[in-house]
């Protein structure tokens, strides 16, 4: 009978029986695992080391990032600003130092996933496909057009690089999770990383997602706390109170780590570390501000969802760019 063991002890529900000889089923066990090896071994050898970080360069990306995408929702009128500025850095050094993603082969089996869970932040995650090679700047122009295919809400069936549809909140963590149950069934080299607003936490479909990782001991899971403070509306503590947000993730089994989500070289030194425990699932509670790095939208509730004046778009745009010059 044939059925792969279950990684770090975790019961999985079994697919119909095989019955074959021994000196089969070793044959299958042994060519099964050295494949297994070989592609963890190549994995970890694609990561970059500290010393082939250019972190300046990342920085100056990030920054890119932010002009990019406001330009964006000027452009259509349309848009999520201030959580699209939060996001930036933790979508740079993802997407410029650690995952394991090729353009040229967006649909790569062994590719690392990125699950961006708050879609409604879409103009920084395509300006940041963009600098990835994903998309081209005039892409970019056609953002929430009419038929274009950079919808307000990430759509994987039109855009490369995109891994699930989202926006209606609460869903990407759900789905990540399916993703690297999915990756430990098959005994899958690659890692699955999921970006959440701290709003988002909110909706229960998370928890339910949070004791499923920790139940099957997803490692390969990595989960992103966007905790920029500001929700439609409100401040999140005056909305739906978080806090302790860390000691419930623990609570729920998970490994956390808190840092400040703004500090480019910590965000991929602590990207790259992931798992931080063997058999438990990753939280990374990113501490943002929501419209980092302009200063008169940061911190600010209207810039959730405002779109900029002219002025203010040229304003915006001399304070990053001054900021990494």
């Amino acid at each position: 009978m044939l059925s792969a063991p279950a990684a770090g002890g975790a019961s999985f529900p079994r697919g119909r029986a095989v019955h074959i000889y021994a000196p089969v089923r070793q044959y299958v066990y042994t060519e099964f695992f050295q494949r297994r090896t070989a592609l963890c071994d190549l994995w970890t050898s694609t990561m970059k080391s500290s010393s082939e970080i250019d972190l300046m360069r990342l920085e100056k990306q990030a920054a890119q990032t932010r002009i990019r995408s406001l330009q964006m929702v000027y452009r259509a009128k349309l848009g999520h600003p201030g959580g699209d500025f939060s996001a930036a850095d933790i979508l740079t050094a993802l997407y410029g130092a650690v995952l394991r993603v090729d353009p040229a082969n967006p649909r790569d089996p062994e590719r690392d996933r990125f699950i961006m869970s708050k879609g409604h932040c879409s103009a920084a995650l395509y300006a940041t496909l963009a600098g990835a090679g994903y998309l081209t700047d005039a892409d970019l122009d056609t953002y929430m057009a009419p038929f274009s295919a950079l919808n307000g809400h990430p759509d994987r069936n039109k855009i490369p690089g995109v891994e699930a549809n989202t926006g209606p909140l609460g869903h990407g963590l759900p789905i990540a999770v399916g993703c690297a149950l999915a990756a430990k069934i098959s005994r899958a080299p690659w890692h699955t990383f999921v970006l959440v607003g701290d709003g988002e936490l909110q909706e229960g479909s998370n928890w339910e997602a949070a004791m499923c990782a920790a139940q099957y001991k997803l490692d390969n899971l990595v989960l992103i706390i966007d905790r920029n403070r500001l929700q439609q509306g409100d401040f999140t503590e005056n909305t739906i109170r978080m806090e302790p947000l860390a000691a419930r993730w623990r609570s729920f089994g998970w490994d956390v780590h808190e840092m400040d989500g703004h500090d480019m070289e910590a965000l991929v030194h602590c990207f790259q570390a992931a798992p931080f425990t063997r058999g438990k699932p990753s939280c990374v509670l990113a501490r943002t501000t929501k419209g980092k790095g302009v200063s008169f939208m940061e911190n600010r509730q209207e810039w959730h969802h405002r779109v900029p004046t002219a002025d203010e778009l040229q304003r915006a745009i001399a304070e990053l760019q001054g900021d990494k010059a």
